[in-house]
């Protein structure tokens, strides 16, 4: 790393005079002049591009063998059939390119929704840049849960800790000072007073100057840590599972019958014929469009729930998202609006509680546009007169509000004298104070008691003066004079009654994990009808302190946790794990260990730079009713997915083992290698618009998941029934000749699986199901007019080798399917109201 002696060894007023910069930070004519000097503070990761993703649709093993049989072809002569599978080859790559292309087009849309942003100050005043915008000289805020965004020098910290994992691989955090080193500096490892890309703000707090950005910082330098991990969700493990699954059942069979040709025919057995019509049959059964259905019905959510401020960060964590069973989120924001006003307030002088309340502030003080809601309710509240006595302090050092402490401190100075202000949840600023007498102790707990089973959320305050301000503030939060208390009134979100019915209409059960009191929380829950009695309600310590078989038994037993810290979130969330798909929302860097373990995670768009790298799914807006809409709207993508898997596997398998045993039984081939293919094409379109399929209500009722047994007997029960019928063509066309069995075999089975798909949609009997889109419709009725058209055609002849069928024969085919139509509607009926289905679907 350049300079690093430099930067760590001189005054932090040196580093700043050498970057041209001061502690006012640039102004923004003098970041866009750097800008255009230094680029932008990104690590370019590998861009995909187009062709990037055409030549992607022809990695797969069964586009090589359909290349080598096109070969073959050529190689034997066959010119006009070599030509034709390279044809159907590019059409199909075509198609998975089409589609491919708009989900990546679809994901960097998404992308614009999550920009990362970063804490600077800029013209003497503090405001969130674009981390990609930020240049050398730039004067960084750095706070609990932030990642650092590029390399920088600290010229102020404050209890300062930062993980720095991602570069040194030790699990331990750094302190870090802004004092200048003394020691030669010669790596990053005993850099206490830089702070490096990428790395993340435990705790404490900081101020550092940038003076490396992008590709230069240290992060930018060491490749190897720019490659991503893929993460496998649940979803792709069950597609991965299934694959392996179909590929081995499919190669047993080709070689057994591919065998059996060569035993039973002998020297008559024309081997290279029969190697291109073992593939071609092969790539028939192979459900090859469902990347493509996966891929379009994933991208087709993810845009229909950004529509709903839901991003996705990953196309699958859609359908990971449709299999919640449990949901733990915070009640703040999700059942309650996060829109306080103040309500009550308990003191001996309203003012002076008022001012302290805003003093203690995390925010710069005597500003009007405070993130913090409770800041804001505070200072809507605060008089005019003591807004602007704020003006004459000056903030001299703070420590953040923690989870774990339950409170924030600051200490301000107003000319020689030094408050210590103290802020936070009232049982731990009373544990903090001292009383003149146990009556005031007890009347103040009794207030926060009672506004706690009102619902309202209250915040207590205690002050100390310091004479000497001393480095360890938390040693001097003691022996504080408790000032008062402020109740909030935080109403509840309309949405969320409708959203809670609606999520137990999914089956998704909802807990609440909130650090409120015991009394807000139940107050709360009951009200939006969570819970019906207010006494069910654990708090964290009353559930860490249970058995591990109480504790079992808690997780599932109670609905709402109160005053968790984020070990016990964590605790909870590895408990239900154990037998259930559980979604956690979080925001805060504490959050980070449960979000990393939790099947889902979700996060809201302000939540810590920590919390949002490990998400899988961004709300742009907090709100129970949009996380139980993409629950729902996942349940239709997988419910999508699986006709589409149920559709193509039922119909190819019945066809795929008919015509591999009829290829047995007659000394040519029953259907062409061309035709095959053909088939295999036609079908495809309206199979791959199932995607955008209608959904029937009880489909959603539960989380599913890819059953590879219930997948296979439905298949194989209803691919039985498509073999019957399909030796019903065989037996009666094959003794009239070998076009007329190939052309109306052809016919019939385009036709047989377009009426499967119609029946297969749905576990009704298709008359009572849903109406279906007009896109599935109309490609079914186009695949039908084409089935039976072009065998009247020249090309159809000249190409694939058909003959002009009769009227007798076409009222024949459309009998048998018609017959075929009814017998799978009796057979599906039957097996979706079977005990053993039932039984399997209770077990899920």
């Amino acid at each position: 790393m350049e300079n690093l002696e430099f930067y760590t060894a001189e005054p932090s007023d040196e580093i700043l005079k050498s970057l041209q910069s001061s502690r006012q930070g640039l102004t923004e004519h003098d970041a866009l002049l750097r800008q255009a000097k230094y680029g932008k503070n990104e690590i370019i990761s590998k861009e995909i591009h187009w062709y990037d993703i055409f030549f992607r649709q022809f990695s797969s093993p069964f586009i090589y063998l359909l290349i080598l049989a096109s070969l073959l072809a050529i190689y034997l002569g066959e010119h006009t059939d070599g030509a034709m599978v390279l044809l159907f080859v590019m059409i199909n790559a075509l198609l998975g390119f089409y589609q491919e292309f708009r989900s990546e087009e679809a994901l960097k849309i998404l992308k614009r929704y999550i920009t990362s942003k970063t804490r600077l100050i800029r013209d003497n005043k503090e405001t969130f840049v674009e981390s990609a915008n930020i240049v050398p000289g730039d004067i960084v805020v750095l706070n609990p849960g932030d990642k650092i965004p590029a390399d920088l020098r600290l010229i102020e910290t404050t209890d300062l800790t930062v993980d720095e994992t991602i570069l040194t691989g030790e699990s331990t955090t750094t302190k870090k000072v802004s004092t200048s080193l003394s020691n030669h500096v010669h790596n990053i490892y005993k850099a206490q007073n830089l702070g490096f890309s990428g790395t993340v703000v435990v705790s404490g707090k900081g101020i550092g100057v940038v003076f490396l950005i992008g590709k230069k910082t240290t992060l930018g330098e060491i490749s190897r840590l720019t490659i991503e991990t893929k993460h496998i969700s649940s979803f792709e493990k069950g597609i991965a599972r299934f694959s392996s699954y179909i590929l081995r059942l499919i190669v047993i069979t080709l070689i057994l019958v591919f065998a059996a040709n060569i035993l039973i025919k002998g020297p008559q057995a024309d081997i290279a014929r029969l190697i291109i019509f073992s593939i071609a049959l092969a790539v028939s059964v192979i459900p090859e469009a469902l990347p493509v259905v996966i891929t379009f019905s994933l991208s087709h959510g993810a845009l229909k729930l950004a529509k709903n401020k839901v991003v996705v960060k990953r196309l699958s964590a859609i359908e990971d998202l449709g299999g919640i069973e449990i949901l733990c989120s915070d009640k703040t924001g999700t059942l309650t609006e996060n829109r306080l006003s103040v309500d009550e307030i308990y003191s001996k002088d309203n003012q002076i509680l008022l001012f302290y309340a805003a003093l203690a502030s995390s925010q710069r003080l005597g500003k009007d546009d405070q993130v913090d809601s409770f800041d804001r309710a505070i200072w809507k509240k605060l008089s005019d007169k003591n807004k602007r006595q704020i003006e004459g302090f000056k903030k001299i050092t703070e420590i953040p509000f923690d989870p774990v402490r339950k409170r924030n401190s600051i200490l301000v100075k107003q000319k020689d004298i030094h408050l210590l202000i103290i802020r936070g949840a009232p049982e731990e600023i009373l544990k903090l104070s001292h009383f003149a007498d146990q009556r005031t102790h007890t009347n103040a707990s009794l207030w926060i008691q009672n506004k706690g089973k009102e619902g309202k959320r209250v915040l207590a305050m205690a002050f100390k003066k310091i004479k000497m301000p001393e480095d360890d503030l938390i040693g001097e939060e003691k022996n504080l004079e408790f000032i008062g208390c402020i109740s909030f009134h935080d109403p509840i979100k309309p949405t969320a009654f409708t959203a809670i019915k609606k999520a137990e209409s999914l089956g998704v059960n909802i807990k609440i994990l909130t650090g409120d009191s015991k009394e807000v929380a139940a107050t709360v829950a009951y009200e939006v009808g969570l819970i019906q009695d207010k006494n069910k309600v654990i708090t964290g310590d009353e559930f860490i302190s249970q058995t591990q078989d109480k504790q079992h038994q808690s997780v599932n037993e109670y609905q709402v946790f109160a005053r968790v810290t984020p070990e016990q979130k964590y605790k909870i969330i590895q408990l239900l794990e154990e037998k259930h798909e559980v979604g956690f929302l979080g925001e805060g860097i504490n959050d980070a260990p449960a979000l990393k373990i939790a099947n889902v995670a979700l996060v809201v768009d302000s939540a810590a730079d920590i919390a949002r790298d490990t998400a899988d799914i961004v709300l742009l807006h907090k709100s129970l009713q949009v996380i139980v809409e993409g629950i729902r709207l996942g349940r239709e993508t997988f419910s999508n997915t699986n006709k589409y898997i149920k559709a193509t596997l039922s119909s190819n398998f019945g066809n795929f083992y008919t015509v591999a045993i009829a290829s047995l039984l007659v000394n040519y081939l029953p259907l062409l290698p061309l035709q095959l293919l053909l088939i295999n094409l036609l079908t495809d379109f309206p199979m791959i618009a199932i995607a955008a399929d209608s959904v029937e209500t009880a489909e959603l009722k539960n989380p599913k998941s890819y059953d590879i047994r219930e997948i296979a007997l439905i298949a194989t029960i209803l691919g039985v029934v498509s073999s019957f019928f399909d030796f019903m063509f065989f037996i009666l066309f094959s003794r009239i000749s070998a076009s007329v069995l190939q052309t109306n075999w052809f016919i019939g089975s385009i036709l047989t699986e377009l009426v499967f798909l119609f029946s297969i949609r749905t576990k009704l009997p298709f008359l009572k199901a849903a109406k279906p889109p007009k896109i599935i419709l109309s490609l079914s009725l186009l695949a039908a007019a084409i089935a039976v058209t072009i065998p009247f055609t020249s090309f159809g002849q000249n190409i694939f080798s058909f003959i002009t069928p009769s009227l007798s024969d076409l009222i024949l085919i459309g009998t048998v399917v018609f017959f075929y139509l009814i017998a799978t509607e009796v057979v599906k009926v039957l097996y979706y109201r079977s005990s053993f289905y039932l039984k399997t679907q209770s077990k899920i």
